[in-house]
């Protein structure tokens, strides 16, 4: 059986995986897309630069209904300690956008994405897994389940974190577990979230409610394993008494939506996120804890940066699976992953630490970002729009 031919095999039908093959479509190239897709009750809060790579992408216009913005974000210090950061409040009005972002569930994302795969000629679906990737100096191969190849002259792996395509190209991960249990749930409630995102500390954890449309938001709960389990084992009506506690009843009475999700936090990172005729996008190349919105997003700029590469090598003249092109893009997402994960760790290794003076550094830090306006607005803007990287499709400009 003859290869199938293409300019780049996407491996990975999730949000991510239907984002890549919009955005190398959109460089000028062919694009298969390889995975079934699956079924995906998450939320992702999508930050205003994600939003502009997406309104480029033209996906969002489709969705945008089923979203709601995060206008205002607020940390708590809930914990029981001796020192107490205080409530820290932050305005998207503050640095000129009218959302930091906007809360949305995966499967209207996904709906949308879909939606525009199938009317761009250039974006071809396999609905089938891959079994294995090769890769050499004149191109790669994908085999299908179904006994198909695909030839490419570049491999996105979009597979996420247990990636078949990362495994194929031989990169090791580096990492480590927390001594936490992450809770994902859909809250109805009676009082409005006025499109406040609240995010209470503990001692085991952050607490985090993100508006949805309507009366609704999403719930992110990590704490320990032990409580975890606890909660598992409770009724919908108990456990809602229990998140409307939590919360201090900001949201009134709660009743909870179908399913419910919990994982084990990690920390997780690829020792390099290229290889011959491979780059890897997303949970492929980086896991972070469900804290401060960075995953997904991080995620959308791997994508944006694969893009705007291929382009460039596309106008060139150049191979866009070449050593030019994968070596510029390790190169160019190290200092922004290593920046988010540095930060997304040490928040939440503060938050566990028993010891005061971290403790009192976290603070401290809280303190002077809320107070002091200059360090609070470039705390916000870095959050959003972070100085390491800033790609074409995320400054809303042509690839």
């Amino acid at each position: 059986m003859e290869p199938l031919v293409t300019d780049i095999a996407v491996v990975g039908a999730g949000p991510a995986g239907l984002t890549a093959a919009l955005a190398c479509a959109a460089a000028g190239v062919s694009v298969a897309l390889v995975g079934r897709p699956a079924a995906d009750a998450r939320t992702t809060a999508l930050l205003a630069t994600s939003i502009t790579a997406l309104e480029r992408l033209g996906v969002w216009a489709d969705c945008r209904a089923q979203a709601a913005p995060l206008r205002v974000m607020r940390i708590v210090d809930d914990t029981r300690r001796l020192w107490r950061a205080p409530e820290a409040r932050f305005s998207s009005e503050e640095i000129g956008l009218d959302a930091f972002g906007w809360n949305i569930e995966n499967t209207h994302l996904a709906a949308a994405l879909a939606a525009r795969i199938a009317a761009t000629p250039a974006i071809a679906g396999f609905a089938v897994d891959a079994t294995g990737i090769t890769s050499g100096a004149d191109g790669a191969a994908v085999a299908l389940a179904d006994g198909r190849v695909i030839a490419a002259r570049l491999v996105v792996g979009a597979d996420g974190r247990r990636s078949l395509v990362r495994s194929a190209a031989g990169i090791e991960t580096d990492g480590r577990s927390y001594p936490q249990t992450a809770m994902g749930f859909t809250l109805r409630h009676s009082r409005p979230h006025h499109d406040i995102s609240t995010e209470f500390h503990t001692e085991h954890g952050p607490f985090t409610l993100v508006p949805l449309p309507g009366s609704r938001s999403s719930l992110v709960w990590v704490t320990h394993p032990a409580e975890a389990e606890d909660i598992a084992g409770r009724d919908d009506a108990a456990l809602a008494k229990a998140i409307e506690r939590r919360s201090h009843s900001i949201l009134g009475a709660m009743t909870l939506e179908p399913p419910r999700g919990r994982f084990p936090l990690a920390v997780e990172t690829a020792r390099r996120f290229s290889a011959e005729r491979t780059v890897l996008v997303g949970e492929a190349a980086h896991t972070l804890p469900p804290i401060g919105a960075q995953g997904f997003n991080l995620g959308l700029r791997d994508i944006a940066t694969v893009a705007e590469l291929v382009a460039d090598a596309r106008r060139s003249g150049a191979d866009i699976g070449g050593p030019a092109v994968t070596d510029a893009y390790d190169r160019q997402r190290r200092a922004d992953t290593a920046a988010r994960r540095i930060a997304i760790d040490w928040l939440n290794r503060s938050l566990l630490s028993d010891f005061l003076p971290v403790q009192g550094a976290r603070g401290l830090g809280l303190y002077l970002i809320d107070r002091i306006g200059p360090l609070r607005r470039a705390a916000m803007r870095e959050g959003v729009s972070p100085l390491a990287s800033s790609p074409r499709l995320m400054r809303g400009e042509p690839l």
